[in-house]
Parts: structure tokens; sequence; C-alpha cells
């Protein structure tokens, strides 16, 4: 993928050396109250920026006037090929969400991915508590089409007894 670039971001593929700017918000408890996972160290930050710099599923958002990533998109296709249906996720640092740089990256993500890959429908799925998440994928015109009902957990309780959530699915066809 070459590089996406609206007025105040650049998406992008992730280079080693995003490693900090990663850890910076992929560090922070409050990154997985919907996410499965928990926080990360400088070390595995390091390593998931030289995975994702080899890989076609994880890219960047780079803040431009402070050549800072901010958050990232991923963008995987689903099983079975054919129907061209691809899953779309994304997290942003926490210091620089409710100014509109998710909304401005995802639009032109969006745009992208339904021109220049070989895309039907791009599908999201989150935790219908994520108020911020479901008011993102709106922003971008990604719609809700339903809900599923206590289907996924990431978390146990001290018995180890999961902790089931529920999903809200939102879609979105290339039109």
């Amino acid at each position: 993928m070459e590089m996406i670039t609206t007025e105040r971001t650049i998406i992008r593929k992730f280079k080693e050396s995003d490693s900090y700017d990663l850890f910076e918000y992929l560090s922070l408890a409050e990154t997985y109250t919907f996410e499965p996972g928990k926080p990360i160290l400088l070390e595995e930050a390091k390593s998931i920026c030289l995975c994702r710099s080899n890989g076609n599923t994880f890219f960047a958002v780079e803040l431009k006037q402070e050549n800072k990533v901010i958050g990232h998109f991923s963008l995987a296709q689903i099983e079975p090929e054919y129907v061209k249906t691809y899953e779309i996720g994304f997290i942003f640092n926490p210091k620089y969400q409710g100014i509109g740089l998710a909304t401005e990256s995802g639009l032109a993500f969006l745009d992208y991915v339904f021109k220049h890959f070989d895309i039907h429908k791009v599908v999201a799925n989150t935790n219908p508590e994520n108020t911020k998440s479901m008011k993102l994928l709106e922003r971008v015109g990604i719609r809700k089409e339903g809900l599923l009902i206590k289907n996924i957990y990431f978390k146990k309780e001290a018995d180890g007894n999961p902790i089931w959530q529920d999903t809200a699915i939102y879609g979105l066809v290339k039109s």
C-alpha cells in the first residue's frame, strides 16, 4: 500500500522506528477496556513494529505536524476470499482522540481501500458499550447491522469463568 495523506495525517506501513509511539498507547490499561490483550512493554512494541513493518494487515496513522504515530488501522480479509469482505479495526492514542483525526484518517483509509483493493464489503465489530468506536464507525459511513449476544470474551473472572460480552456488527458495502 502506498502512503495515504490527509490534511493532518499520513497513513502508511509501520516502521521499526515507530515502536516508542506505539508503546505510548499500547502500554495504557485504558486501551484494553474493549480490546483483547493487556498493556505491553517497550520490547514488545519493538517486536510488534518489526512484525507489522513486514506485513500487510496493520497501517500506522502518523500526525504530520509531529511526525508521530498516533494510532493504527488493521484490515484483514475474511474467508472465504470470494466474498471479498474485509474486517477493519483501529486503535488511537487517547491523547489524540476527540479532535477529528480518526474520522479524517478513517474516511481516507476507506476511500483508498475501496478504490485500490478488490473489496465488496468492509465490516467492523465492537463492544456495544464502546460508544466512541460506534460513533467513529458511523461518522465514516459504516452502519450498524446487528447485535450478537454474549458471543465472545477477552477476560475472565477470578475463578476462571469467562466474562462474556455482546458484539455490535457494522458494515459498509462498496457503492
